[in-house]
């Protein structure tokens, strides 16, 4: 047999009560749980109100801020502007003299130098010597040497030397005058025991390539015997830095046809023909003539 449940009269009247009690809880709870849930979202809302509020730029940052805009804009339509108006610039005319000069070289050949020697004579437009310039497109930059010129460049060298040993007085006042920016010479000759002082004025000296260098050999322990070297006509050549390019002062229109001729062959030994990819002849007014290489 099962086991009979016993009633006592009057627990049904506990039960409901003990319900309505455990209902009324429930009720109370679930409500609590909507009110704090109510609660968090109002406070999140408002949180993120204030972020809004504080995110938004002010009126003076608004103001600014469409002050530089314009400005962007403004300075963007004067460079395209710039750019236009250079692209559709005529190009400037030459001189009526150079004009006339022009015709003699055809600009599509490539002259021997027997055949463009001459033409720089005849081209002579101005009333001073002009300095006859040889410009040469080498196979690869880093290209470098010394040379010394048969008959000269044509323009005295100004040579300095510098012996902290000898001559510490001399050097101090070389020093203090390179600051001041005046430089008086057109190579510097240094020992090696005067490169510490002259690494003072290295800023002022490097990039006008006058800094001494033991590889061009203006840094040496008998700087009096290099200085004469370069005072007799020697220097120092080397491509650009960024281009294969070699700009060379071979001499003066004055030299004449036969000087001209040892001068650029002695050039084109020191730079090796074998390193020349193209080269262009003229005297400082003159148009450039291209120069048959293969032959060299």
């Amino acid at each position: 047999m099962g086991k009979i449940r016993v009633k006592t009269i009057g627990d049904e009247e506990l039960e409901k009560k003990d319900l309505k009690k455990a209902q009324a809880r429930a009720e109370a709870k679930k409500a609590k749980e909507e009110a704090e849930a109510r609660k968090a979202a109002a406070e999140s809302t408002k949180e993120n109100k204030e972020e809004t509020q504080s995110a938004k730029p002010t009126e003076k940052e608004v103001k600014v801020q469409k002050a530089q805009t314009e400005k962007t804009e403004a300075k963007e339509t004067k460079n395209l502007q710039k750019k236009e108006t250079k692209k559709f610039a005529p190009k400037k005319k030459k001189s009526e003299s150079y004009q006339k000069i022009a015709v003699l070289i055809d600009k599509n050949k490539k002259y021997k130098l027997t055949e463009a020697l001459p033409l720089l004579d005849k081209m002579k437009r101005v009333k001073f010597d002009e300095t006859v310039e040889l410009h040469i497109n080498t196979i690869e930059k880093g290209i470098s040497g010394s040379l010394t010129l048969p008959h000269g460049t044509g323009k005295t060298t100004r040579v300095v030397v510098a012996n902290a040993a000898l001559d510490p007085k001399n050097v101090d006042e070389l020093i203090k005058k390179i600051e001041t920016g005046k430089i008086d010479f057109d190579v510097l000759v240094a020992t090696p025991d005067t490169m510490p002082k002259l690494a003072k004025v290295a800023r002022v000296l490097g990039p006008r390539g006058l800094m001494p260098n033991p590889k061009n050999g203006t840094v040496t322990p008998k700087p009096d015997e290099v200085a004469k070297k370069f005072a007799g006509g020697q220097f120092n050549f080397k491509t650009e830095s960024k281009f294969p390019i070699l700009h060379l002062a071979v001499g003066k229109v004055s030299f004449g046809d036969e000087k001209l001729m040892d001068n650029i062959m002695t050039t084109v030994k020191a730079v090796k023909a074998k390193n020349i990819k193209s080269m262009i002849l003229k005297s400082s007014m003159s148009p450039g003539i291209q120069i048959e290489t293969s032959s060299l």
